[in-house]
């Protein structure tokens, strides 16, 4: 099989030496996700729920590329720098995972990248 790198605009660059997303045959391996606003590449402002929202919508730009929608998630990884903020999190998680949400771990981590809350990877089969 071979393997196809995806990228979009759509969504923000990576900040270090991966791929947005990888294709190898019907499945898509997206990177993890953190708030960047792919129009400026900066982080954006706003609390966690507000990260959560525009992580979402990266994954979902992302996934768009592929002609998947959240729709064909079979997996996803949450870490949170705060567990505390599951439930904010979980919240509007599920208004984008509301029909047939897929398998999904969430895991508080030390740090994540430019200091964010919160960063979401996910699997996806078309």
């Amino acid at each position: 099989m071979t393997k196809e790198l995806i990228h979009t605009d759509e969504a923000p660059a990576a900040v270090g030496s991966y791929s947005q997303a990888v294709k190898v045959g019907d499945t898509i391996y997206v990177s993890g996700q953190i708030a960047i606003d792919p129009e400026t590449e900066e982080l954006i402002d706003g609390d966690v729920e507000a990260q959560t929202k525009q992580v979402l919508d990266n994954l979902t730009a992302i996934l768009k590329e592929t002609d998947c929608t959240l729709k064909d998630v079979v997996k996803a990884e949450v870490f949170l720098d705060d567990i505390n903020n599951f439930d904010s999190v979980n919240d509007i998680y599920a208004e984008y995972f509301a029909e047939e949400p897929p398998a999904r771990a969430c895991m508080e981590v030390a740090r994540l990248p430019k200091d964010v809350a919160v960063e979401i990877s996910v699997i996806a089969v078309k």
